[in-house]
């Protein structure tokens, strides 16, 4: 099903899926625009810790003893972590689920940016009857168009969304649709997609290289494999949100990590989203070293 941006996508799966009180499985930082979609509805949500590896299993196990009506996951190049599930840990999932009568959201807009290797499978397309799969041409293609879709062989699923789909705009712009058919059909996407990832490798490897150069070594980073994004983690105690403004000063801009916890984060929280993609090079060497510079005197202060 076409959907006006995976975000609608979202929006419908929390209309068709949740009542007030229903329990939602996400990870523990998820996408935050999700959690503004799914809240709408009044729902539970069960954080389950991202490790490197992907969802924490045990953690996972606990939250699935409450009655829960789907899990919502990114696993591949997680915004905003940038972590990247294993193969084990994707095959933990899906055997776990077997049996559950619980649907599984994968969330998948960054899936073609890997910079190197193969791509890993879906943890449940075609093995888990509940499976749905989010993607969207924002990433690869251009995002101005907001043209996303659902994938799921639950045709009954499907046909609910479409029914509130209906409701909600009677159906996805034919006129972009077009526009991007056609670029499909006469041009080729795999060769722009090559084109995008090694972009995106140099620009990741070159924020890596400068927060190593630049950060005091108490900051932690995620060293992502793909995606737009990778996730530092502060000391404890040192408040993400408060150096914001600060950053700003020096004409550096980060999301402060706490939009990103479904429990609605405190502004405490030591944790920030970076992104590569939107700048060359000489520009994000600057930018880390001024974000770096005004963590050494916070620190220093602390």
């Amino acid at each position: 099903m076409i959907t006006t941006g995976s975000q609608q996508a979202l929006d419908l799966i929390g209309k068709v899926l949740l009542d007030k009180g229903d329990g939602i499985i996400v990870e523990r930082p998820t996408y935050l625009a999700a959690i503004q979609a799914f809240s709408m509805h009044q729902p539970v949500f069960y954080p389950v810790e991202l490790t490197e590896d992907g969802m924490n299993p045990a953690e996972l196990e606990e939250a699935l003893q409450n009655p829960v009506k789907f899990i919502y996951a990114i696993p591949d190049f997680q915004n905003p972590t940038g972590l990247t599930y294993s193969a084990a840990n994707r095959q933990c999932i899906c055997d776990m689920l077997k049996d559950r009568d619980v649907i599984l959201v994968e969330d998948d807009p960054y899936g073609e940016l890997r910079f190197d290797g193969e791509r890993l499978p879906y943890i449940g397309a075609g093995k888990l009857p509940g499976s749905i799969v989010l993607g969207t041409f924002s990433k690869t293609v251009t995002p101005g168009m907001r043209t996303g879709f659902i994938i799921s062989e639950n045709r009954d699923l499907l046909k609910s969304i479409s029914i509130a789909k209906e409701a909600s705009d009677l159906h996805t712009n034919i006129f972009s649709q077009y526009l991007l058919w056609d670029y499909l059909v006469n041009n080729d996407l795999d060769r722009h997609i090559a084109k995008i990832r090694a972009l995106y490798k140099k620009q990741a490897q070159a924020m890596m290289d400068a927060m190593e150069k630049y950060f005091p070594p108490t900051v932690k980073y995620t060293k992502p494999h793909g995606g737009m994004f990778l996730w530092v983690t502060l000391p404890e105690g040192v408040s993400a949100m408060s150096l914001f403004p600060k950053a700003l000063e020096r004409k550096v801009a980060f999301v402060p990590g706490a939009p990103f916890y479904a429990h609605g984060g405190k502004e405490d929280v030591n944790t920030m989203r970076l992104n590569f993609t939107n700048a060359d090079c000489g520009t994000i060497e600057e930018g880390i070293r001024q974000l770096g510079e005004l963590l050494s005197d916070h620190l220093l202060v602390e």
